[in-house]
């Protein structure tokens, strides 16, 4: 009887592979579908069908909706954050690197509409922009209050306005037909309910914005 090697750790890379493909193919199905206005009311059937993978399929993956929001909020804001923290690190005034931030974050959702209702969907049960942009937004006001440019009681306050406020900007700006410059107008005020000057934060709101690094994934 002839005989076959087999060579099993190239059929474990094998299954890896065609694992990490069908989760690529899950994660992009939700994608576009909390993309689009109504992502917000997407089912895991939707998302199966849409991926064209059983819903037991699904479950191998994801233990639900929930793991589900997390793994595609981390893809749509991993490489962008990581970008924009590295840029603003050659700022050196905190209130400068918030408002960049701000603003880079408002200018990509006016840019990018299926990004915006990405973001909006996934915030609208979960934690806004997701957690790791979370920490880094109350690293940035944390470091803006040691500093004495933030008046501010505790450093979560200053998260939480920064980044409610950006999910009601990008909620108004793709419903509405709002000035081009937006943005801008809204860094301008936070900055002030900050207790940034109001010559100032206009300065801020208004400061040439640096090109934006450039993250190989």
């Amino acid at each position: 009887m002839e005989r076959y090697d087999i060579n099993l750790e190239r059929r474990a890379e094998i299954g890896r592979e065609r694992r990490a493909r069908t989760r690529a193919q899950i994660v992009a199905a939700a994608f576009e579908l909390f993309g689009e206005e109504g992502g917000l009311y997407a089912r895991i059937e939707d998302i199966a069908a849409k991926a064209g993978v059983t819903r037991a399929t699904f479950y191998n993956h994801f233990a639900g909706m929930a793991e589900l929001r997390d793994a595609l909020t981390y893809e749509l804001t991993h490489d962008f954050l990581t970008a924009v923290s590295l840029t603003i690190l050659e700022l050196a005034d905190p209130r400068a690197k918030a408002a960049v931030a701000f603003r880079f974050y408002l200018h990509r959702a006016r840019a990018d509409r299926s990004w915006a209702w990405s973001i909006l969907n996934m915030s609208a049960n979960g934690v806004l922009f997701g957690a790791e942009t979370q920490r880094h937004a109350q690293e940035t006001v944390r470091e803006g209050m040691e500093a004495g440019v933030l008046s501010l009681a505790v450093s979560e306050l200053g998260r939480d306005l920064f980044l409610g406020t950006a999910i009601a900007a990008i909620a108004a700006m793709l419903r509405e037909n709002l000035p081009g410059d937006y943005p801008e107008l809204v860094t301008e005020h936070i900055l002030r309910g900050l207790g940034v000057p109001a010559e100032e934060a206009r300065g801020f709101a208004r400061m040439p914005m640096p090109r934006l690094v450039t993250v190989q994934s």
